[in-house]
C-alpha cells in the first residue's frame, strides 16, 4: 500500500513569478507530508503504509526550432521536443528559477507546466530544514527505513548531463537544468557539512584560497565595509552560522573548525562574496567545486600561493593563468586531460583591471609585479624529492609559469560545470632556483603583496559583479547540446 499527498494536474504558467510560488507551495506540501509521517511513526505509532512524496519539475514543450540571440548562451533549448527537470528547494533557488523560465518563455514564446514529478524525494532530504527532526542511521529504528520511506538513489544522484553523456529522463524527455533535484540535495547536504556553513548564505561571487592569512584579510575587510552604509553589503557570516551586522560585534571562537571554512559577505540580493578556504590538494578543490556548483555561481576564483618557475620572479609576484597544465587527476574520469581550459576574457580583464587598481601600476610597470601565463596543477606536494627530469621537463615545454595543486582542479571544474572561472595567485617559493617554502624566509615586499591579493580578489568579483550577467556566462562554456538554464 502506497500513501502520498493528494495528486494534482499540472498547470501552465507564462508568468514566472505565478511559476516559482506554484513550484514552492508543491515542494513545501511534499516536505511537509513526509516529515508529518517521519514524526508520527518516530512517536512509536506503527508505519499503515509506504510513505511518498514527489519532487515538483518544470516541464516545457517546443515544436519549432526558435531564432535565438546568438550572443546569448543560456535561455534556450536546442530544438523541438519535451524537457524536464525536478525541482528542489524553490525558495533558496528563486531569483535563479525566474530568471531561467522567464528566458524560456521569453525566448520560445511558450508556456512552461509546473506539477509533481515521478522522482521520489528522499525523506532525508524533506526534513533536512527542520531542526526538530533527525533521520537516525539505518538499523536505529525498529523497522528498515527504506521499507516505508525513500532513501537516496545514486541512479538519479549524478553528473552525466554536465558531463555530456546524452542524459534523458526516464520519460524520454531531454534535461532542462544541469543537475537534478536529488544531485542538488545530496550537495546541499555536503556543502552544510564540509563549510559549518548553510547554503542560503553562500554568494554568487566565490572566492577560493589555500592560505588561512586570507580568512583574517576578508573579516577586516568586511568589517570595514559594514561600517559604510553605502557599501551595499548587508552582513557577514562566519563559521557555525554567527551572522553579524554591526562591524564591532565579537564573533566567538570556534570549537570545532570544519573541513573548509567558510565565510560570507552578503548583499540583499545575494550578489555578494563568498570566501572557502579549501586547503591544500586537488581532492578538496574539486569536493568544494562538485558542490558549490549546484548552487550556480557567477564567477569563481582562485586566490591563492604558488610556486614560482622562473628565476626572473620574485615572492610576492603575482601570476595571472592564462592556461592550465593538469596533472591533478582528480578530473580524468570526468573531463579527460585532452579537453583544452580556455581563459574566460571577462574573468581574465576583471583580474587585470583590478591588480591595476589596487597597485597603482598598470601597462609595461605591471610586468614588474605580475606575469600571465600557464599555471600547472600537480597532486603531490613534494614532488621536488623525486627525480626532477620528468616533472621538470614538462613545465619547461608547458611554458608554466607556477604550479599549485589546487586551480586547475577549480578551473576545469569550472568548464565542466559552466561556471566562469579564473586564477590569479602569489608566489610564495620559487623550488627550482633554491628558494623553497621554509619559514622566516618573507620579505617586506612579499608581505605587502599578500595583503594586497585578496583585495584584488574582491575587487575583480566587485567589477564582474557590475557586468549584466549574459556577458559573464561565456558562450566559450557551452556544448553543442546545452541544457536551456545556466
Amino acid at each position: 500500500m502506497l500513501e502520498t499527498p493528494p495528486e494534482r494536474d499540472p498547470r501552465s504558467y507564462s508568468d514566472a513569478e505565478a511559476a516559482v510560488s506554484q513550484l514552492e507551495e508543491l515542494y513545501t506540501e511534499a516536505c511537509s507530508f513526509l516529515a508529518e509521517k517521519f514524526s508520527m511513526i518516530a512517536r512509536g505509532e506503527k508505519p499503515r503504509a509506504r510513505y511518498r512524496a514527489y519532487y515538483p519539475e518544470i516541464r516545457v514543450v517546443t515544436t519549432s526550432h526558435a531564432t535565438m540571440d546568438s550572443r546569448l548562451s543560456f535561455g534556450h533549448v536546442a530544438g523541438p521536443g519535451e524537457y524536464s527537470t525536478t525541482i528542489t528547494r524553490p525558495d533558496l533557488f528563486r531569483n535563479y528559477l525566474k530568471q531561467q523560465i522567464t528566458q524560456i518563455i521569453r525566448n520560445h514564446g511558450v508556456q512552461v507546466q509546473i506539477g509533481s514529478s515521478q522522482t521520489p524525494m528522499p525523506v532525508h532530504f524533506a526534513v533536512a530544514n527542520d531542526e526538530n527532526i533527525t533521520v537516525p542511521q539505518e538499523g536505529a529504528m525498529a523497522f528498515p527505513l527504506r521499507d516505508v520511506f525513500d532513501v537516496p538513489d545514486l541512479s538519479t544522484t549524478h553528473d552525466d548531463i554536465v558531463n555530456g553523456f546524452g542524459y534523458l529522463h526516464e520519460d524520454g524527455s531531454s534535461a532542462l537544468a544541469p543537475f537534478t533535484a536529488q544531485r542538488i540535495d545530496y550537495s546541499l547536504a555536503r556543502l552544510s557539512h564540509y563549510t559549518a556553513t548553510d547554503a542560503s548564505h553562500f554568494q554568487n561571487h566565490v572566492l577560493f584560497t589555500n592560505y588561512q592569512f586570507y580568512v583574517s584579510e576578508f573579516e577586516a575587510y568586511a568589517r570595514k565595509v559594514l561600517a559604510d552604509p553605502e557599501s551595499g553589503y548587508t552582513s557577514f557570516v562566519s563559521t557555525g552560522n554567527v551572522e553579524i551586522t554591526d562591524p564591532d560585534t565579537v564573533i566567538p571562537p570556534t570549537s570545532k573548525m570544519p573541513q573548509m571554512p567558510t565565510y560570507h559577505l552578503k548583499r540583499a540580493d545575494g550578489g555578494g562574496i563568498t570566501l572557502v578556504n579549501i586547503g591544500v590538494g586537488p581532492s578538496n578543490a574539486k569536493t568544494a567545486t562538485d558542490h558549490i556548483a549546484v548552487l550556480r555561481p557567477h564567477a569563481w576564483i582562485m586566490v591563492g600561493h604558488c610556486a614560482g618557475l622562473r628565476n626572473s620572479q620574485r615572492l610576492g609576484d603575482f601570476v595571472l593563468a592564462h592556461a592550465y597544465l593538469r596533472e591533478d587527476h582528480v578530473l580524468d574520469d570526468d573531463l579527460p586531460v585532452w579537453v583544452p581550459i580556455p581563459a574566460l576574457a571577462e574573468i581574465q580583464t576583471s583580474l587585470e583591471d583590478a591588480v591595476e587598481q589596487i597597485t597603482e601600476l598598470e601597462g609595461y610597470e605591471l610586468k614588474r609585479i605580475m606575469r600571465t601565463g600557464t599555471v600547472a596543477t600537480i597532486d603531490n606536494r613534494n614532488w621536488e624529492l623525486r627525480d626532477q627530469s620528468g616533472p621538470v621537463q614538462r613545465l619547461s615545454q608547458s611554458r608554466a609559469i607556477g604550479l599549485d595543486m589546487e586551480s586547475a582542479t577549480i578551473a576545469a571544474n569550472g568548464f565542466r560545470f559552466r561556471v566562469p572561472y579564473g586564477t590569479l595567485l602569489c608566489v610564495s617559493d620559487k623550488p627550482l632556483h633554491g628558494e623553497l617554502k621554509l619559514p622566516g624566509m618573507a620579505s617586506e615586499f612579499y608581505k605587502s603583496q599578500v595583503s594586497r591579493h585578496l583585495l584584488i580578489g574582491i575587487r575583480a568579483m566587485e567589477l564582474l559583479r557590475a557586468m549584466p550577467i549574459e556577458r559573464i556566462h561565456s558562450r566559450k562554456l557551452r556544448s553543442f547540446e546545452e541544457t536551456a538554464f545556466l
